[in-house]
């Protein structure tokens, strides 16, 4: 479910790879506006940044802390499944496994048709496999049980919801023609990607014979994105590695996770004692998908249009980069349909908010009281463009190395009821519940009486921040990530998304996204580059040597 960096993150770069060079990070000492001008130019730069890290795999350093096991290995993996990962994926791609309620991975006829395909392959590749219903566990290696004697690898199998509409193909085909290089498909890197992976890293140490000193087990998770609860739950009797990599946020190595939270509220329709045709009526506000997702499309309805307001609207939507819009004039009745980006929530810079950007575009028009118009104002007066809770109140805080809480609307959905409001939210170490309740409480009474309105079913989540920077394994994922991309003294990282790493003791996440290249696992537009994926296969591969091959294990002759 990842992710990305918004602590600072500090490595010195060698010269064959300066394209790294500058990181998106919200606390790296860029300003505001040079973090969203780097954001948007992710995406063009993300092909010559990924050629500058093949260029440098083979790159040999005279300091190496890998040993010449883990890169032989690594090659050989490579060179022997790079073809073959891609079809696996391919294979899973095509299940649509996101949560549909009611249904559960054993009575859900894709997660069921998922799991055959998990199965068959983990078999191929001689690996053993064990359906828990909501846990799948591959492995590899005697199981002699405790802790100490196996290696972790946490994924999760289920997705974030697709609109097929806005893809060239369906979302579960992997597209690998639409953008040469890019393998496009939801689930691409959040997590399908680097569950394939992780199978054909251990398929590579089977295939060499090595001698293990930890049993290997991959656990794939189906509720991810959905609902912890059944994980918990089987945590309970499953005797857990005390020492997990999860490979579902990015690189070099994440050691501290923001808190996913959430705010929810619905704005009813004012009382008024008479309609107001004097002024055009915002009859319809919306916008957003899903919770995590920053929403790419949403819809204004209003009536009483005319074409001055029209030709207004249009020149103001000049000034906004990234934004597109659609004006259809039907007599006194306007229909705007907004079209932004779409992005994981914890990383907000990365997308352009169709929500708050359409608020902004009708923030100078002046509308008759409804609940449309009270939530346009909520949405201009409490959030606006800013994406880290500056004007909510008190609400906003940061922390040095976990960056600033971040705020988004995600989800505005109209109903006869009112307008209810989903604000995603990431927030760092620093605050407590208690005290977040209470500055959440003060700016929303705030609001409501100066607009003279009672907000309806108001709600809180705060979810904790984590911090592992003790693991043991921490140096060893840093040595590797040097040796495999040349980039030189690595350091940790913190994201602001949330992965299933809080539950694991000694959990650091290790990729599958490089820093400083936009994350796309919520979006519409989800990919892993070709490139991406084998650096990925060739760094899984060299960490599970290093973390579970007897120290000094050479080759079987």
């Amino acid at each position: 479910m990842m992710i990305r960096t918004v602590s600072r993150l500090s490595l010195s770069l060698s010269l064959s790879l300066c394209l790294f060079a500058p990181f998106v990070s919200a606390e790296s000492g860029l300003t505001a506006q040079a973090s969203s001008q780097t954001s948007s130019q992710t995406s063009s730069q993300t092909s010559s940044q990924t050629s500058s890290v093949s260029a440098a795999q083979g790159t040999e350093s005279v300091l190496s802390k890998v040993s010449p096991l883990s890169k032989t290995l690594a090659q050989y993996s490579l060179d022997r499944y790079g073809s073959e990962m891609e079809q696996s994926l391919a294979e899973l791609v095509r299940f649509n496994t996101e949560a549909i309620p009611g249904l559960t991975p054993d009575t859900n006829p894709e997660f069921i048709g998922f799991k055959q395909a998990l199965k068959t392959q983990a078999e191929l590749l001689g690996l053993d496999y064990a359906d828990h219903g909501y846990v799948l566990l591959i492995g590899l290696g005697e199981d002699r049980g405790g802790g100490a004697n196996k290696l972790g690898i946490i994924t999760h199998g289920d997705v974030q919801p697709a609109n097929s509409t806005l893809w060239h193909q369906s979302p579960y085909q992997l597209d690998t023609q639409s953008q040469p290089g890019k393998l496009i498909g939801r689930g691409t890197e959040d997590d399908k990607g680097p569950i394939v992976t992780a199978m054909y890293a251990m398929k590579a140490l089977k295939d060499k014979s090595v001698k293990l000193n930890r049993r290997i087990e991959l656990m794939v998770y189906l509720a991810e994105e959905s609902d912890w609860q059944p994980l918990k739950v089987f945590l309970k009797d499953y005797q857990a590695a005390d020492m997990n990599i999860t490979i579902d946020a990015e690189y070099p190595v994440v050691t501290a996770e923001k808190g996913w939270s959430q705010i929810k509220l619905t704005i009813p329709e004012p009382k008024v004692k008479a309609p107001n045709f004097d002024k055009p009526q915002l009859q319809h506000f919306s916008g957003g998908s899903f919770a995590s997702q920053i929403p790419q499309q949403a819809l204004a309805l209003i009536r009483g249009a005319d074409s001055a307001m029209v030709s207004r609207l249009q020149r103001a939507a000049e000034s906004q980069q990234g934004m597109r819009y659609d004006f259809t004039l039907d007599f006194d009745s306007l229909e705007i349909a907004a079209n932004g980006k779409s992005a994981h929530s914890s990383t907000p810079e990365d997308g352009v908010n169709a929500v708050t950007h359409l608020a902004a575009l009708l923030e100078s028009e002046t509308f008759a009281p409804s609940q449309s118009a009270l939530t346009l104002a909520f949405i201009n007066e409490m959030i606006g463009l800013d994406l880290y809770a500056e004007r909510f109140g008190d609400l906003g805080y940061s922390d040095d190395f976990m960056g600033p809480m971040s705020l988004a609307p995600t989800v505005v959905e109209w109903g006869q009821g009112g307008t209810s409001i989903t604000l995603n939210l990431r927030r760092p170490i620093g605050k407590s519940p208690e005290t977040l309740d209470k500055q959440l409480s003060a700016a929303l009474a705030g609001w409501q009486q100066s607009h003279g309105v009672t907000l309806v079913d108001v709600s809180s989540y705060w979810g904790e921040p984590k911090v592992m920077d003790k693991a043991p394994h921490l140096q060893t994922l840093l040595n590797v990530f040097a040796e495999f991309t040349g980039i030189t003294d690595p350091k940790p990282v913190a994201i602001g998304g949330s992965t299933n790493s809080k539950l694991f003791p000694n959990a650091l996440s290790f990729g599958p996204a490089m820093p400083g290249v936009e994350y796309t696992g919520h979006s519409e537009h989800e990919f892993i580059t070709r490139e991406q994926l084998q650096l990925n296969l060739k760094m899984y591969t060299a960490a599970m040597v290093e973390l579970a091959v007897n120290p000094g294990a050479k080759l079987p002759r």
